[in-house]
């Protein structure tokens, strides 16, 4: 029984589900460019990028629950770094984590119809990782412009895990919080790859979960000691491999 529920799902993620998706991507992205010109880029962050995150999450539908919002302060601003597993975890911080987000994103983003328009628009910084001096930069420069209560968004192993195991940590973003003297915000992101995982196709319905940890202060660290830090706050609560 299991295996034909599973088989049709499938023909509704592959008629239904993706084809909505990519349809609403497109929308939402232009909605949130007028809405950053005519409203606030912080509006349409908040209230036009949240929209688009949870309608997918509903209709896939990715049952969620979120740890430990009394972490935050909402006129804080963070370096907020999470775990890489899943393409849906884009759509569980997006669509649950009370803040204002700004993506660090890869330039060839910027091509995409719709969505690459209205990620420059809405503030989400946009870097040429080939070279990680203007990258830093670019950063730099775009928290000065921001102001307060936003969350610079990254994902310090650089690429998904295949098997949930968290990777090495990549130094980018705990630069970039020692520099700015910012706090780190560490998530565990739990649940997604069951529903998308890495480098495949097969989307199933499934439960995930937000967990946000007390912030981590770069004052009186080395790097080491924060890439450390926050790694290790992070795998605290992944399941045993």
């Amino acid at each position: 029984m299991k295996t034909v529920l599973l088989w049709l799902y499938q023909v509704y993620a592959w008629l239904i589900l993706i084809p909505f998706a990519a349809l609403w991507s497109f929308i939402i992205g232009w909605m949130a460019v007028f809405a950053a010109v005519l409203i606030s880029p912080r509006f349409s962050s908040t209230r036009v990028g949240t929209l688009w995150a949870k309608v997918i999450g509903w209709v896939t539908p990715m049952l969620v629950t979120v740890e430990g919002r009394e972490h935050m302060d909402p006129e804080q601003t963070y370096v907020v770094v999470a775990n890489h597993i899943s393409q849906f975890d884009i759509i569980l911080v997006y669509g649950w984590l009370p803040i204002d987000l700004r993506w660090v994103m890869k330039q060839e983003l910027r091509k995409l119809p719709g969505i690459g328009i209205a990620c420059e628009k809405v503030g989400h910084i946009i870097v040429d990782r080939s070279n990680p001096e203007i990258a830093k930069q670019t950063i730099n420069d775009a928290l000065e412009r921001i102001g307060n209560g936003v969350g610079i968004m990254f994902f310090p192993e650089g690429t998904r895990s295949l098997d949930g195991r968290l990777l090495p940590f990549k130094k980018g973003a705990f630069r970039i919080a020692k520099d700015q003297d910012l706090p780190l915000l560490p998530l565990t992101l739990l649940g997604t790859r069951e529903i998308l995982p890495a480098r495949r196709l097969r989307i199933t319905p499934g439960r995930a979960r937000l967990v946000i940890h007390p912030p981590v202060m770069p004052e009186g660290r080395d790097l080491r000691e924060l890439m450390e830090t926050c790694r290790s706050t992070i795998a605290s609560r992944l399941p045993e491999p």
